[in-house]
């Protein structure tokens, strides 16, 4: 199973949009509010900190160069070849590789295996921004990056995020700059209920090892010009035996 053509033609429609300029993007945030945070969540649990790092989703490479500072051999992988096209100009000195990636297709997924071996997989905001038919296999599909050794964090929004969300949508003036592309290109986060993104780890034959919750930080800004934090959470997942 893949993702539909009308799903990745979106992405292409709003990367190819999409300014190059760091912190345009809703959630661009700067990695020091990201995955330099996310990191301490993930390396106590890391069975082989020396696989290879498969940054699910990697948009405009933002997180992934801040990963490979951290990691030997990181590979950004995202559906879009226009968010590829930003992430490879943001990155000249090739510090991290990119990679064209379904990650909701088996064949894909396992072909990528094929090639690192098993990997440890870092995905922010992905699962919820998935149409419902594809979120278990997504999940599968991060069961085959992973394989016997690796291990894979997700942060993902709450159900508590909706009506902040809503509250940003329904401003005065619509949608706030950077979350009006989003909606526009018909890839609005959707709604994923807390307990089920467990459920499709276990699914995938994954056990959840760690969870909790902390915001995830946007670009986009509240009326005392903080940064808007959405409510999330985070889980830590892999094959125990």
């Amino acid at each position: 199973m893949s993702v539909t053509s009308r799903y990745r033609e979106a992405w292409e429609g709003f990367w190819r949009e999409a300014p190059g300029a760091p912190g345009e993007v809703f959630w661009d945030a700067d990695p020091a509010l990201t995955a330099e945070l996310h990191l301490p969540l993930l390396t106590p649990h890391l069975r082989d900190a020396g696989l290879p790092l498969v940054d699910l989703g990697c948009g405009n490479g933002t997180q992934t160069r801040f990963l490979a500072g951290r990691f030997a051999h990181v590979v950004g992988v995202d559906l879009a070849a226009a968010a590829l096209d930003h992430a490879r100009r943001a990155d000249p000195a090739g510090r991290a590789a990119y990679r064209q990636l379904d990650a909701a297709d088996k064949g894909e997924t396992e072909a990528l295996h094929a090639e690192l071996g098993d990997a440890n997989v870092y995905l922010r905001g992905v699962l919820h921004q998935c149409d419902p038919d594809d979120r278990q296999p997504l999940a599968d599909g991060i069961a085959t990056l992973v394989g016997r050794s690796g291990r894979a964090l997700l942060v993902e929004l709450s159900e508590a995020a909706r009506p902040v969300l809503g509250g940003l949508a329904q401003g005065p003036s619509g949608p706030p700059p950077r979350l009006a592309p989003v909606f526009r290109h018909g890839i609005a986060p959707g709604e994923v209920a807390d307990d089920a993104v467990p459920r499709h780890l276990s699914d995938a034959g994954l056990t959840v090892l760690a969870s909790g919750r902390a915001p995830l930080t946007t670009t986009e800004t509240g009326p005392d010009g903080t940064p808007v934090r959405l409510p999330s959470l985070w889980l830590v997942a892999g094959r125990e035996d």
